[in-house]
């Protein structure tokens, strides 16, 4: 397992609109479920920071990204506006998407908002897939490999039964994997995904 890098040094004016990013998640979770309740208070530890740390795995020059079951955002809209990559983001619920796309008018965040599920939602793939606390992992490459551009990685935070899930992955889909950052808490890396 690599050490997952710290969270990257934010281009002037970044960090302002992840606050004010923050404040609006935690405003519209009051009246709808993005995060849990006991997490209100600690957004910017526990969400926002989380989903910078992906920032340092993305490789260099991505032009664009899709973000799958993004909810609250996190991580694509976050990742979106800490890089300037535009990312797609795809949730079905519709009040979900709806504070998405507020989160986008408040922040100017380079993100287009997919009311959609995920099986249904009509994309060029991209060479960056992300995904944070959606499925297990045999049914998040599943929802990943269309999207998935050849050549591209996934990049998907999991927790620490992750080993349990990359045996029960590779039953049916072949594919390089690397993790990164600590154990209870690693983002595993997945490459050259196929059906097994």
């Amino acid at each position: 397992m690599q050490a997952c890098p710290s969270a990257p040094t934010l281009a002037e004016g970044v960090a302002g609109r992840l606050h004010e990013y923050a404040a609006l998640l935690a405003r519209w979770t009051q009246r709808i479920s993005l995060i849990s309740r006991g997490d209100e208070a600690h957004v910017w530890e526990r969400h926002v920071l989380d989903s910078l740390r992906l920032v340092p795995l993305i490789p260099p020059g991505t032009p664009r990204a899709i973000d799958l079951g993004s909810g609250a955002g996190l991580p694509g809209l976050v990742l979106a506006l800490a890089t300037g990559i535009p990312f797609d983001l795809v949730e079905a619920d519709r009040r979900k998407a709806a504070f998405l796309l507020e989160a986008q008018r408040v922040t100017a965040a380079p993100v287009h908002v997919h009311n959609a599920r995920i099986e249904q939602v009509q994309l060029d793939p991209a060479p960056l897939v992300t995904a944070r606390a959606l499925a297990p992992l045999p049914v998040l490459l599943g929802l990943a490999a269309p999207l998935l551009a050849p050549g591209g990685i996934c990049l998907f935070p999991k927790g620490v039964r992750v080993a349990d899930e990359l045996a029960s992955a590779r039953a049916a889909w072949r594919f390089d994997a690397e993790l990164a950052g600590p154990a209870n808490s690693p983002v595993l890396v997945v490459r050259d995904l196929a059906r097994g």
